[in-house]
């Protein structure tokens, strides 16, 4: 995610949909977020398609360490040898 110019990310509601399609189309193509204003106080904050999916993945990644963290320190692992059991009673499961 780039840095936040002021000047040029951060513009007010009124303007913003005054020119929606112009906004649409450098978040999609030049810039990363763009921040819209109401009343002079932040409002809502706009981004492109890959910039949220990039996000989002992010997000589902952290989760996932902080559950495996959690279950290590319940004691609630396996070791390899466990996992590959584990794994291999699961995959005759889906066959038969």
């Amino acid at each position: 995610m780039k840095n936040i110019s002021i000047s040029n990310d951060i513009i007010p509601v009124g303007q913003f949909k005054s020119n929606l399609a112009k906004y649409l189309n450098e978040i999609q193509h030049k810039r990363n977020s763009l921040i819209i204003t109401q009343n002079g106080k932040p409002a809502g904050v706009l981004i492109s398609p890959s910039e949220f999916d990039e996000m989002r993945q992010t997000k589902i990644f952290i989760d996932s360490i902080s559950r495996g963290l959690s279950d290590s320190d319940k004691g609630e692992i396996l070791s390899t040898s466990q996992l590959r059991s584990e794994l291999l009673k699961s995959r005759v499961s889906k066959i038969k």
